[in-house]
């Protein structure tokens, strides 16, 4: 891999927000995830489980509820009393309306998707009609006493089950009557308590209504008759969460302990017709509140306020043993945080509101370093600083004296010289601006190709100004030329997106990263692959490499080695030498053991092109600054835990 003094980078102090809920769409295979802070993120479960989308979020958007409806819309609703519909294509709000019944608790779309209700506050249950341009509000159900924390809809769109505080109540859409109300016992471990708060409600097709509660119970009601069926006792706190598979034979509960049980519809006898529902598997995967949960047709989704996201597979619905039968707990966004000055060693710090601008420290070294930032001779020890990280700039977001087409952007990139931003709007249109002294002037704008409105997520810059590669989530990579201000070309449809990009000195060749784990290198001169990128297609990549589950989110070049590609995702960092030969799946990809002496070193250095480091993780940059250089920066799990509230103590056997 060569000789390298890194600066090892942790003063970052990003905490991800807590998930408060998930939607899973069937139709597109794709999840929904929203955070305490009210944003949203799109993930592509059925490539590689990317998050291909993200919408800010804001301090006065409480999410509480999150569905999906016909045509693939999302919808959200939270404690500020509005519902939300976004433009999955801009990237931003589409319209909030105010449902006026106060704080938004609970949301449900039809079986049809036709239709929208929402659960309020003061006890009304809203319903909603769902027009192409926007939502319409249709009529109220009978008000109930205490305000409505949950909603299901029976799936032949006729009735709807609504949870509040000790009571579940059944409606007739139709007439937006209540039909029935079962009442809910207080009894908590024998104990009685203050009240019953239903978190969640599931309606089947055989007039099942699932519940759970806040004393730790799953319950079976008959929604014909109104009455209890089935009790299940799973935990000793709340049970805050529920989600049923579409064929209604399996669902799966979160509870605040941090487990996540699994149900499953099962024969009474192996040669008996009639079934039951059977608590089968527990998961410990989180360490606090399992707040949401999905169920898809192959696998159990949670979240909560440990930040993670887990996505656990079934493996008797899983047909092919590849990363979609690997367990997933995703933590950081699919996307950079980070950004580096490597002339001023400078690192630019993304928050959800704000921006932090941090010096690198610096130490005194004499002889030779070697590895990371290393105590002459001695591979793996740390050099004291001389002096510290700076802390220069705290930035608050701000409302500046912006052009309008300016103020909707979702990706700005400097020229590599600093004359030039490029800015990528929601319209799918890019601007190119010329900086001055204390002021700018607009050059161009290139239009959105073949009439897409899709936003340009990704930007990359040639070092020496004169290309632009742009990419959105389906829309492919297109290069500009900024000298001539016109369309260069178009790389070739895949069927993955894009995860990182970026355009090579000297060569002008561009090299893109798929969240499906391929790598290609595209020549920008010559509008066409390169040999070593139709090399390494036809041989195919290592079965290791394709089997990782985190996409590559930076790709970057050495200065002075034209055939070295860098590039990291969330837990290894690699360097291929494009002149080595390729490995195959019977070549050792990685050895998790250092060198022993040096012959060993040259040998690891020769035997194939990919260079694997997984000693910083998890690694949310890495760059070089310079050809001895480089800079990483981590931010462990424990940290983000500490700043975590604490979780539920659960008594252990014999204590």
């Amino acid at each position: 891999m060569g000789e390298f003094k890194v600066h090892r980078v942790r003063f970052f102090n990003y905490v991800p927000s807590g998930i408060r809920c998930v939607a899973y769409n069937n139709q597109s295979n794709r999840l929904a995830v929203s955070r305490t802070d009210g944003t949203v993120e799109i993930y592509n479960l059925s490539a590689n489980y990317f998050q291909e989308k993200f919408f800010p979020g804001h301090e006065s958007r409480a999410t509480e509820a999150l569905c999906w409806a016909k045509g693939q819309r999302l919808f959200s609703a939270g404690l500020n009393g509005e519902i939300i519909e976004y433009d999955l294509q801009a990237l931003n709000i589409k319209y909030s309306m105010d449902a006026f019944g106060g704080p938004i608790w609970s949301m449900a779309a039809s079986p049809s998707g036709s239709q929208l209700l929402v659960g309020c506050e003061d006890g009304s249950v809203k319903l909603f009609q769902i027009n192409p341009d926007k939502i319409q509000f249709e009529r109220n159900f009978d008000r109930q006493k205490s305000r409505i924390l949950s909603l299901s809809w029976h799936p032949s769109g006729t009735h709807i089950a609504a949870g509040s505080i000790d009571c579940i109540s059944v409606f007739d859409v139709k007439s937006g009557s209540a039909i029935h109300k079962m009442l809910v016992d207080r009894q908590y471990m024998g104990v009685s308590k203050r009240k019953c708060i239903i978190w969640g409600v599931a309606f089947l097709s055989d007039g099942t209504v699932i519940s759970v509660d806040s004393a730790g119970k799953v319950q079976f009601w008959d929604s014909a008759t109104g009455t209890l069926v089935k009790t299940h006792l799973v935990a000793n706190a709340d049970v805050q969460s529920i989600a049923v598979s579409d064929q209604e034979d399996s669902f799966v509960v979160g509870t605040a302990e941090g487990t996540v049980f699994h149900f499953q519809l099962v024969s009474v006898t192996s040669n008996s017709s009639e079934k039951q529902w059977v608590r089968t598997k527990p998961f410990q995967h989180h360490t606090h509140d399992v707040r949401t949960v999905a169920h898809s047709p192959t696998a159990l989704i949670s979240g909560g306020t440990d930040t993670h996201l887990v996505i656990r597979p079934l493996m008797e619905k899983v047909e092919v043993k590849n990363y979609d039968a690997a367990l997933r707990k995703i933590t950081f966004p699919h996307r950079r945080l980070i950004s580096c000055s490597k002339k001023r060693q400078l690192l630019l710090f993304q928050f959800s509101h704000h921006l932090d601008l941090w010096r690198l420290g610096s130490t005194v070294a004499t002889g030779k370093t070697s590895g990371k930032f290393l105590v002459p001779g001695k591979h793996g020890d740390t050099l004291p600083l001389s002096k510290d990280a700076d802390h220069l700039l705290h930035l608050k977001t701000k409302v500046s004296k912006m052009p309008a087409f300016l103020r909707s952007a979702v990706q700005i990139l400097f020229s590599e010289d600093s004359t030039k931003l490029f800015v990528a709007s929601n319209q799918g249109s890019l601007h190119i601006i010329r900086l001055l002294e204390g002021s700018f002037k607009h050059l161009h704008t290139f239009q959105a190709q073949s009439g897409t409105v899709e936003s340009m997520c990704l930007l990359a810059v040639s070092p020496d100004g004169n290309w632009l590669a742009a990419s959105g989530t389906s829309a492919g990579v297109h290069v500009y030329n900024v000298k001539r201000l016109k369309l260069h070309c178009t790389v070739p449809a895949y069927n993955f997106p894009v995860t990182a990009l970026a355009i090579a000195p000297k060569t002008n060749n561009l090299v893109i990263a798929h969240s499906d784990q391929q790598i290609f290198e595209y020549s920008i001169p010559d509008k066409q692959y390169t040999e070593w990128s139709r090399t390494i297609q036809k041989q195919g990549f290592h079965y290791l490499w394709l089997q990782r589950d985190t996409p590559i989110t930076h790709i970057s070049f050495h200065p002075k080695r034209p055939m070295h590609i860098l590039l990291h995702d969330a837990y290894m960092f690699c360097i291929i030498d494009k002149s080595l030969p390729l490995p195959n799946d019977k070549t050792l990809l990685y050895n998790p053991l250092p060198p022993t002496n040096e012959s060993d070193v040259i040998r690891r250095r020769t035997a194939h092109a990919f260079k694997i480091s997984k000693r910083y993780k998890p690694l949310l940059f890495m760059d070089l600054l310079d050809e001895r250089t480089l800079v990483a920066v981590e931010r462990p799990l424990d940290d983000i835990i500490a700043q975590l509230p604490p979780p539920i103590k659960k008594k252990k056997f014999g204590t």
